[in-house]
């Protein structure tokens, strides 16, 4: 598939943007072409618009074609919120909580985030590797063209560049494209729990120079928050990684008002995520320095918390994203149904707010908006074909995955119309 056309769609939603949408009026532009076409060569699109121009003086010869009528496109979902590299379940976990234990009490049965860290150091690369595979298989089947993936189930040197050196090998295999991001600041080990400033040490004098060397990572992430890490212990943190060159993101304000927002502001942050507790002045702060506002509607879920502002960012010119926040602990989902229904539902975002949201804004989250995100001349093919004529299927189909066909750099890597039931 050098030459791809994909034409006669019902309903093509390009997202275009000149890099991020901003506000309630562009968040609801999604750039829609009726009865749109797309031609693409080695992977980039070439021609996009109405049928009747794309065909117009378009030569045929060793083209192959999709025809999509009575279909939606839309720009590839991109998830830049994950923690998809881990060892081992917490499914007990889970099942306690819904029972109504609190996080202490599961704290002292084992689980928590140390249950992952310590699965993740007794598993094997190859492990990781193919629980890795797996899973980004099943982001495909939900329409994910690109993720991001956090290391932070190490909390020491060897395995949290053992997350990334597999993470780095899953791309170089995968087709869908991985954005890496270094977390080591997840948590306080418990070696380290009376001397927080010299784990804040080790990871800027020992382990990030060792990311940097290896190009394991584009991001450097902490885990700011109360009787975690400080907004001191952050910014030291994320001041270093800046000055070796890593852009930064922040875990903010998910448990309490900390600071976070601003923090992300100061910093000139690409993004920060959770934001359920961020102030007013914060979420102003953030906007003012585009700094995205990427929101986790399912880990709120899960835990069966209040959901992020996400109306009220968006309504004061914010750009917002929506991501999984795939975890084995909080939210164990990739189900981008599930997250439409719930910013549509919950959050009260318009569906082409959250197309937006999903696409170009996602993008924008992981730095990349100038080659993925939309469908624009120019830009790659990461694109999905969805079985039904209008994008309001999105959300109107609760919980089940519209996605058909899965374009990636101008190929078909996923085609569900081929995996039929036998009756």
């Amino acid at each position: 598939m050098d030459k791809l056309l994909i034409k006669n769609a019902s309903q093509l939603i390009t997202c275009a943007s000149t890099g991020g949408k901003y506000g309630k009026k562009e968040m609801n532009d999604i750039g829609l072409i009726k009865n749109g076409s797309i031609y693409i060569e080695a992977g980039i699109i070439k021609k996009i618009d109405s049928t009747e121009e794309v065909l117009k003086n378009l030569d045929l010869t060793d083209v192959e074609i999709i025809d999509a009528q009575n279909q939606t496109v839309t720009p590839g979902f991109i998830d830049s919120h994950t923690h998809f590299i881990f060892g081992g379940y917490r499914d007990d976990e889970y099942l306690w909580r819904l029972a109504g234990m609190d996080y202490m009490d599961i704290m002292a049965k084992g689980g928590g985030i140390n249950k992952s860290v310590n699965q993740t150091k007794a598993a094997s690369f190859d492990s990781l590797y193919t629980d890795g595979l797996n899973r980004l298989d099943t982001f495909i089947e939900f329409g994910v063209t690109t993720v991001e993936g956090k290391s932070g189930y190490g909390l020491d040197e060897a395995t949290e560049l053992k997350q990334l050196r597999v993470m780095k090998a899953l791309k170089d295999e995968h087709p869908i494209d991985i954005v890496s991001t270094f977390l080591g600041a997840h948590s306080v080990p418990e070696d380290y729990k009376d001397n927080v400033d010299a784990f804040i040490d080790l990871m800027i004098d020992e382990v990030m120079p060792k990311v940097k060397e290896e190009n394991l990572a584009k991001f450097c992430d902490v885990f700011c928050e109360k009787g975690i890490f400080s907004i001191e212990h952050s910014r030291k943190l994320l001041s270093a990684a800046k000055g070796m060159g890593f852009e930064v993101k922040l875990h903010a304000d998910e448990i309490v008002p900390f600071g976070g927002a601003e923090l992300a502001a100061e910093l000139e942050a690409t993004s920060a995520d959770h934001l359920l507790k961020a102030s007013d002045q914060g979420l102003k702060a953030m906007k003012e320095k585009d700094v995205v506002a990427t929101v986790l509607p399912m880990t709120a879920f899960s835990l069966q918390e209040d959901y992020a502002r996400a109306r009220h960012i968006i309504d004061k010119g914010g750009i917002l994203a929506l991501a999984s926040d795939f975890n084995p602990g909080s939210c164990h989902t990739q189900s981008i149904p599930l997250l439409i229904t719930l910013a549509t539902i919950k959050m009260k975002m318009t569906v082409e707010e959250t197309i937006n949201a999903l696409t170009i804004n996602a993008a924008k989250a992981l730095g990349i908006e100038a080659s993925v995100g939309s469908l624009e001349v120019g830009k790659k093919a990461d694109l999905i074909i969805h079985k039904y004529p209008t994008y309001n299927f999105l959300a109107y189909h609760i919980g089940v995955s519209t996605v058909e066909k899965v374009i990636k750099n101008g190929k078909l890597i996923l085609d569900k119309k081929e995996c039929k039931v036998n009756r």
